[in-house]
C-alpha cells in the first residue's frame, strides 16, 4: 500500500470523531443506529482499525455526509457545499463548510419554546462566535443571562459555561462560527462610503 493511500486510511478516524462530536452523539447511540459495535467504532476512531467499505457505508448515512467527506476523497474543483442538515440538542444545524481547517461555520434552527427552559451550560475548549439573523437568542454565558435580537451577535471563550436556546415561543435562527483551538473570528468593519 502507497505512503498517500496510507495517510488518507489514517486520517478516516479523525474524521468520524468530529462527525460524531459535532452532532453530540455517544458511541453507543452510533452502534445502535448504523448496527456497527460500539468496540468497532471505538478502534475505528482511534486509528485501531482500518477502515471499510462495509463500515463506512452506515456511517456516511447516519451523519448525511458523502462517502468521499468520509475518506478526505480530493475536491472535485466545485466550490458548492453540499448542505446536509442534522439534528442536535433539539435543533437543526447546517453546516456551512467543509470544516477542513481551523474554523467551522454552521447555521441553527431553534424551534420556539411555550416555558422557559431550564438551561445546562457545558465548557469544551475553543472559542466561539454568534450572529442571530431571526428570531431572539437566549445566551447564558458564566452568570450572564442576556437575550440577542437580529442583527446582535457574541464572541466566547467555550471554556466558559454557557448554553443557548430560543428565548420565545417564536424560533431563532443564527450562524456559529466555532474554533476548536481557541480560534476567534475576526470580522472587519467595511470602510466608510463609498
Amino acid at each position: 500500500m502507497d505512503e498517500t493511500w496510507e495517510r488518507t486510511l489514517d486520517a478516516v478516524g479523525g474524521r468520524l470523531r468530529k462527525l460524531r462530536t459535532n452532532r453530540g452523539l455517544t458511541l453507543a447511540q452510533v452502534s445502535a443506529a448504523t448496527g456497527v459495535s460500539v468496540s468497532t467504532l471505538s478502534r475505528l476512531e482511534s486509528g485501531g482499525r482500518r477502515p471499510t467499505l462495509e463500515l463506512l457505508l452506515p456511517l456516511a448515512r447516519e451523519y448525511q455526509v458523502p462517502l468521499d467527506e468520509l475518506v478526505g476523497a480530493p475536491p472535485s474543483g466545485d466550490p458548492r457545499i453540499h448542505i446536509r442538515p442534522f439534528r442536535a440538542h433539539g435543533h437543526t444545524i447546517l453546516p456551512l463548510g467543509r470544516g477542513a481547517v481551523g474554523i467551522t461555520a454552521f447555521k441553527h434552527v431553534m424551534p420556539g419554546r411555550a416555558a422557559p427552559a431550564v438551561p445546562e451550560p457545558m465548557t469544551h475548549p475553543g472559542h466561539e462566535w454568534l450572529y442571530v439573523l431571526t428570531g431572539r437568542l437566549r445566551l447564558v454565558l458564566g452568570d450572564q443571562d442576556m437575550v440577542l435580537g437580529p442583527g446582535e451577535a457574541a464572541e466566547f471563550d467555550t471554556r466558559t459555561p454557557h448554553w443557548s436556546g430560543a428565548a420565545g415561543p417564536e424560533a431563532v435562527e443564527f450562524l456559529s462560527l466555532s474554533g476548536r483551538s481557541g480560534e476567534r473570528a475576526h470580522v472587519l468593519p467595511t470602510s466608510g462610503a463609498r
